[in-house]
């Protein structure tokens, strides 16, 4: 990409933080939409929930990255929180959409974060973009929320929705908390094993984002996932053997329904997700095998 000036929601996420970084590093100029009064000159203010946003500062971007949403596994499912994973997705996915369409010039493309969650659980079948929405809350709310872009495609925004697996990363996300687990020789499978996992390395995810902001022939859904799936069984004999420690551990189903509740059903599911749309437009994986990602996750 030439030099550009890019928008950021999401920015102190684990994902966003890392774009940021990876974005200055290459001398663009980003701004990141912050959920206060914008105090210094690369922030803009917005709150998703009032579907609110500061036009001003989206002025003159080339490229906004959407990446905001509540953390799917941060709390117990209950009803309220349900509500705020789909509120905090599709009310914020819909401001940022239409504040590009008011815009004179808006920008070429919109990156919207999705998730594979919206494929349901595949169990053994590899499911590519041109596979339908899964059944149950979280494809519900990643059809939803992928939807609130219409605004932004209406005005001839290219559209992406970048649909992340698993993100291998000691610094956040699901992974962060498996880390410390196997580290202390604590680790093991959950369930029976069986399911399949769709990993991503934080760098290639990166590298993803940023291939799709350079590649004007993407658009619409995009899995964001390594090459190969593995079983949750392989991850955790992956673990083991990258950290040199036992994986005695076990997590039966029903305790892991009695800890997390409805969430452990998703815990539980398999997603053999591919990256058909990365593959055919030439991206080139760093850690496509989990051995590789696990490694590099602890440089």
């Amino acid at each position: 990409m030439p030099r550009s000036r890019i928008a950021v929601t999401g920015s102190t996420g684990l994902i966003g933080a890392a774009l940021v970084r990876s974005l200055r590093a290459d001398g663009h100029e980003v701004v990141r939409l912050v959920r206060r009064p914008a105090a210094t000159g690369d922030e803009v203010e917005w709150d998703p929930k009032r579907q609110y946003v500061d036009v001003a500062g989206l002025v003159g971007c080339d490229a906004v990255v959407h990446l905001a949403g509540a953390g799917v596994g941060d709390h117990r499912w209950t009803e309220a929180y349900k509500q705020e994973i789909r509120d905090s997705r599709v009310l914020g996915t819909a401001a940022v959409a239409e504040a590009l369409a008011s815009l004179d010039t808006p920008p070429k493309v919109l990156l919207s974060g999705s998730a594979i969650g919206i494929y349901g659980d595949t169990g053994d079948r590899a499911v590519d973009e041109g596979a339908p929405p899964g059944e149950g809350f979280l494809p519900s709310v990643c059809v939803e929320w992928e939807e609130a872009t219409a605004p932004a495609e209406e005005a001839g925004v290219r559209t992406v929705h970048a649909r992340t697996g698993l993100v291998v990363s000691r610094r956040g996300g699901a992974w962060g908390r498996l880390f410390p687990l196997f580290k202390a020789g604590l680790g093991g499978r959950m369930g029976d094993g069986r399911q399949y996992w769709s990993f991503i390395a934080l760098h290639d995810h990166i590298a993803a984002l940023r291939h799709i902001l350079a590649t004007e022939t993407l658009s619409g859904p995009v899995n964001l996932t390594g090459p190969s799936p593995v079983t949750n069984g392989e991850v955790t004999a992956a673990m083991g053997r990258v950290l040199r420690r036992p994986t005695l551990f076990t997590a039966p189903a029903p305790a892991l329904k009695a800890a997390l509740g409805e969430f452990a059903g998703d815990v539980l599911a398999s997603q053999r997700v591919l990256p058909g749309q990365l593959l055919d437009s030439g991206f080139a994986f760093a850690f496509p095998g989990i051995d590789d990602a696990i490694r590099a996750a602890l440089r």
